[in-house]
């Protein structure tokens, strides 16, 4: 059953270094006053893995220096342009980068979560990613039925397991329920990591559970390890139905992130300060 932590930093003490950390996309609530947090920590060695993609989530932790390996489609800031510090790490060589597509990173966590080691994917086979992908297995399909001899390749994916899973969402109840709404994929990450660790805006009166209208949406509390009450915890980034990104922030940002100082400069203000939103 999940704790109620006192505190964000208690609440993210399963998150040590080495860990493979896995984060969801930023319209499904990624946790950035957590991600702040394990910065001023200086949590080190991570293999983070964004589902299925990231963006100033990973930027932030690639530039502060916490993350050892990469594994996700894509590291974008969207219109606000390239990620500056994703881009500076992958030019120098600094950190290890497994390129991924979208569907395969969904399948690989399905296949944690279903408890089977590998999960099949047809729609790899063509693509340049497979050979920078070692891991992955191409094997004839053994139920194929085509009569002319030709091969039926199909991809073998390792199953994703992470340590731990680190999302923000709209609430959560004292019983440790967790409510996620549309963003299904929560669902599954949650089953496929070993432990779950949730910021949420607020704490629901009453079991989420037992709530006809909130039942479907929710993350039953087995799945979580801890939650830590953070208000706009997903700022600057969007809580889906909640409040949108902040556009000037993610300027500056980008502005400020493009050079090594720049990049000190925002973490001494807006990282290190514990800067509200």
């Amino acid at each position: 059953m999940a704790v109620i932590a006192r505190n964000l930093d208690d609440a993210l003490a399963p998150i040590a270094d080495g860990c493979v950390l896995a984060v969801p996309r930023e319209s499904s609530g990624a946790a950035m006053a957590a991600t702040r947090a394990l910065i001023r920590r200086g949590v080190r060695r991570l293999t983070l893995i964004a589902l299925p993609t990231s963006s100033l989530q990973a930027d932030l932790l690639i530039g502060a220096g916490c993350v050892e390996t990469l594994e996700t489609s894509a590291v974008s800031l969207g219109e606000f342009g390239p990620a500056p510090r994703f881009t500076a790490a992958i030019l120098a060589g600094t950190i290890r980068m497994k390129d991924a597509t979208c569907p395969a990173l969904h399948a690989a966590f399905q296949a944690a979560e279903k408890g089977v080691p590998f999960m099949p994917l047809r729609g790899l086979i063509g693509s340049d990613v497979l050979a920078h992908r070692p891991d992955w297995k191409v094997i004839d399909n053994p139920f194929g039925q085509d009569t002319s001899n030709q091969t039926d390749p199909i991809v073998l994916l390792p199953a994703i397991r992470p340590d731990v899973v680190l999302f923000h969402a709209p609430m959560a109840d004292r019983d440790g329920n967790v409510w996620i709404g549309r963003q299904r994929e929560l669902m599954t990450m949650a089953h496929a990591s070993e432990r779950t660790v949730v910021t949420v805006e607020k704490l629901h009166d009453g079991n989420l559970l037992e709530d006809p209208a909130l039942a479907a949406g929710t993350l039953p509390g087995f799945y979580v390890e801890s939650i830590a009450v953070a208000e706009r915890g997903a700022w600057p980034l969007p809580l889906p139905e909640y409040y949108a990104w902040d556009a000037e922030h993610l300027k500056e940002y980008a502005r400020l992130a493009a050079t090594d100082e720049g990049f000190s400069k925002y973490l001494d203000q807006y990282v290190h300060e514990r800067r509200a939103a």
